[in-house]
């Protein structure tokens, strides 16, 4: 329905006088600043057809890469609830049994076995006006909703988006996803028509990571002043050598 209200105002604008592009870039929810700029570029080189194809296989391509990673985060987080919820079950309903057990015995427990009878007593909100698994089902859903509005500031993004890039496993994953996004995004606008400098400020904004924004910010600049892609790419250190490699080459060679 939305969609439909949307493509009424952008036939009303068109049929008034206004480009395909500059209607579209009206709604950006709808027609984000990528597709706006790309329809831009067929409009002036009188190829909107070919562009509208490049940008459909362009945003299925990328929705199949969204789908992949999905698919290979579903595995561990189901391997970690499932342990969160066996735990807690121990604690809340196994290590009760044991210590009625231990108090049979009269004799002085361990540091260790004492701090676990109360965490599950704790857990089971023995003597407590709310259960301590309340706690933890309400944690993950507080740590998202307090790091949403942290990175909705510079340094929130700048920290998060860092921390990423450093974490053994996950690190490999962002960075991988982050340039095949920003490779793929520049690509689709180059081929298309649209001037660098502006390709590469498309491609900044919507690369999603703020440590690749900053190197792209760097390019840009550095281009800008006449020199090549490639240099302030590699002295970012946020790609790959094969990454860079390849840039530098496609400059070499134009293509």
């Amino acid at each position: 329905g939305k969609l439909k209200s949307i493509l009424g105002d952008i036939v009303e604008d068109v049929e008034s006088g206004s480009t395909l592009s500059d209607s579209m870039a009206k709604h950006p929810k709808a027609f984000d600043r990528l597709y706006s700029k790309m329809v831009n570029a067929g409009e002036i080189g009188g190829v909107i057809d070919l562009i509208l194809q490049r940008l459909a296989n362009f945003m299925e391509k990328a929705e199949r890469l969204k789908r992949r990673i999905k698919g290979a985060m579903i595995y561990p987080i189901v391997v970690i609830l499932i342990a969160v919820v066996i735990v807690s079950g121990i604690m809340i309903f196994v290590i009760p049994k044991f210590e009625e057990i231990f108090n049979d015995f009269n004799t002085e427990l361990p540091p260790l076995t004492l701090w676990l009878i109360n965490a599950s007593n704790w857990m089971a909100g023995k003597g407590e006006d709310i259960p301590g698994f309340v706690y933890i089902l309400a944690a993950p859903f507080v740590f998202f909703f307090v790091l949403k509005i942290f990175r909705r500031t510079n340094i929130g993004r700048a920290v998060t988006d860092w921390t990423l890039l450093h974490i053994p496993v996950v690190a490999g994953l962002v960075e991988k996803t982050t340039v095949a996004r920003f490779t793929r995004t520049l690509g689709t606008l180059i081929s298309a028509g649209v001037p660098i400098l502006e390709a590469i400020n498309i491609t900044r904004d919507t690369c999603g990571n703020w440590v690749f924004e900053r190197a792209l910010t760097q390019v840009h600049d550095s281009i800008r002043e006449g020199e090549t892609f490639a240099e302030p790419l590699r002295e970012a250190k946020v790609c790959d050598s094969l990454v860079v490699n390849m840039i530098d080459v496609g400059e070499e060679t134009g293509d």
